[in-house]
């Protein structure tokens, strides 16, 4: 990063044309990490793995705690995807996260630069949190709120939770900057391998091509985990959670650099979600002791 501050964000992010292929991390932050290991991973993210982005997962509400996440990737190196969160307790706790990450974005000098989208949610239609059209109008408001940051909004969604909606949410999909699609196929009814989940990805895939009208995607809440938990159980047995396939789901995506340079929009970014098994059993790229589990060196260009 340079040494002041610009003046303006105009021309400061790449072209969108350029983000395709692995972009970086979902990065979970329930544990409300300090500044200094947001530093020390957000720095390892950057340079060990060439990532240009962490997208946030779930919240924390410690006072002043995107004011740490914005100073470490301002030093590491790194945009972010922001994210307010909705929960699971149908409480109204999203609002003051709204409420706090504007007061970040228009008070801390570095956020503007740092913060490339917001998701208003993370599966906000599949979990039922919000209404499709009710949505659309708070994301309107959100862009209208901070319309001189040059800050994209999106929901974060499987394509399943636009379909559910009638018509796939043609307002929603309207009122969105960017496409942050969820990529799990572990969960498919037809899963067998990682290494053969290439139809299942391109399904959802095309479906997000078909109604995104011409916009960016990133694929965010997108793995294979290696360890089956209460919450972590696939729907066909064939498919199993495993390293092996875990390592096999990011060789697949890796193996298809071209095809999502070629996806128009600007082609497709993809996350590895998540950064370490500390944030959520089994979808790690490290374990819960800090080692990785396997080599992780997926290309950010072809």
């Amino acid at each position: 990063m340079p040494a002041t501050v610009p003046s303006s964000p105009n021309g400061w992010w790449c072209p969108q044309n350029q983000e395709y292929g692995f972009v970086g991390f979902s990065y979970a932050i329930d544990a409300c990490q300090d500044i200094g290991t947001l530093k020390r991973e957000f720095k390892d993210i950057r340079y060990n793995f060439n990532g240009r982005y962490v997208r946030l997962y779930g919240a924390c509400d410690r006072s002043n705690f995107y004011d740490d996440v914005v100073n470490a990737a301002w030093e590491a190196g790194l945009g972010v995807q922001a994210l307010i969160w909705f929960g699971f307790d149908s409480s109204n706790a999203w609002q003051a996260r709204k409420d706090h990450l504007v007061s970040t974005l228009y008070n801390n000098p570095k956020a503007k630069f740092v913060t490339r989208v917001i998701q208003f949610g993370s599966e906000p239609l599949l979990d039922n949190a919000m209404e499709a059209n009710a949505l659309a109008s708070q994301i309107w408001a959100l862009k209208s709120k901070i319309a001189p940051l040059g800050i994209a909004v999106t929901i974060s969604e499987m394509a399943y939770g636009f379909q559910q909606e009638r018509g796939g949410a043609p307002e929603l999909m309207k009122a969105i900057d960017v496409i942050d699609g969820h990529m799990l196929p572990f969960f498919s009814y037809q899963a067998s391998t990682a290494s053969n989940s290439w139809p299942l990805i391109q399904n959802d895939l095309n479906w997000f091509i078909a109604h995104g009208q011409g916009k960016k995607i990133y694929l965010t809440e997108n793995g294979w985990p290696s360890q089956q938990t209460a919450i972590l159980r696939p729907n066909n047995p064939h498919a199993v959670a495993n390293t092996v396939n875990e390592e096999a789901y990011f060789n697949l995506l890796d193996s298809k650099c071209s095809y999502f340079k070629s996806v128009p929009g600007g082609g497709v970014g993809w996350f590895a979600h998540l950064y370490s098994d500390r944030q959520q059993l089994g979808y790690g790229i490290y374990n819960g002791n800090g080692q990785l589990k396997f080599p992780f060196k997926p290309r950010t260009s072809c």
